[in-house]
């Protein structure tokens, strides 16, 4: 319940900030955001492939080596439409501060200026956010970070882009299936305590 409330809040958020943009970023590396990861089959590693934890709605699976990276994840939808693309996160190969420099310059020159900073006070993780609202009404989330000392975060240089619009679909869909569990399952404990023969589970 915690990490759908954060979800939620989230788009909140969003929705308060976000600009509409021609440019809205939706792909990177080849892949793209609200298509379907079996389009991809052949670029991802699906044996690597877990549900993400406090989050059954989503599933996340790695990438096969993409030149210029080190590593990726991808996050899809498991419940409004099963298989959709909602984010996409990538590692670069190098780490080193200068190249982070030079990619923030080149990510301001085609999408302006960050909407918001997300790095810690002391620039240990050092990240800027973007937002924005395509033609469609689809909102995004771009973040591009670099951090060489907070393990508990990807360590080196990371973008990360997000459809937020779908991953609150995914978290009102499985709200929605769970909630129908929780009340057959009350049905069904209110049958089972009816049929219960007490006589044989009480001592004499």
């Amino acid at each position: 319940m915690k990490i759908r409330i954060f979800f939620l809040n989230m788009i909140i958020c969003f929705l308060m900030i976000g600009n509409v943009s021609a440019q809205a970023p939706v792909e990177i590396a080849g892949f793209a955001l609200g298509k379907n990861i079996a389009d991809y089959r052949e670029r991802v590693q699906m044996e690597t492939m877990l549900p993400i934890r406090y989050a059954k709605f989503l599933k996340e699976v790695e990438t096969q080596y993409i030149p210029g990276y080190k590593s990726g994840l991808i996050t899809y939808g498991d419940c409004a439409v099963p298989g959709r693309i909602l984010r996409i996160k990538l590692k670069y190969d190098d780490s080193s501060r200068r190249f982070y420099n030079d990619l923030l310059e080149r990510y301001k020159n085609r999408f302006g200026k960050p909407d918001r900073w997300r790095g810690d006070p002391f620039h240990v993780l050092v990240a800027w956010k973007w937002s924005f609202t395509d033609k469609e009404g689809n909102r995004i989330s771009m973040i591009l970070q670099h951090n060489i000392e907070d393990t508990n975060r990807k360590i080196g240089n990371a973008v990360k882009l997000s459809m937020l619009n779908y991953e609150e679909e995914e978290i009102l869909c499985f709200d929605k299936k769970e909630s129908e569990i929780r009340v057959n399952d009350a049905k069904q404990d209110q049958k089972a305590g009816a049929d219960q023969n007490w006589d044989l589970l009480i001592p004499r």
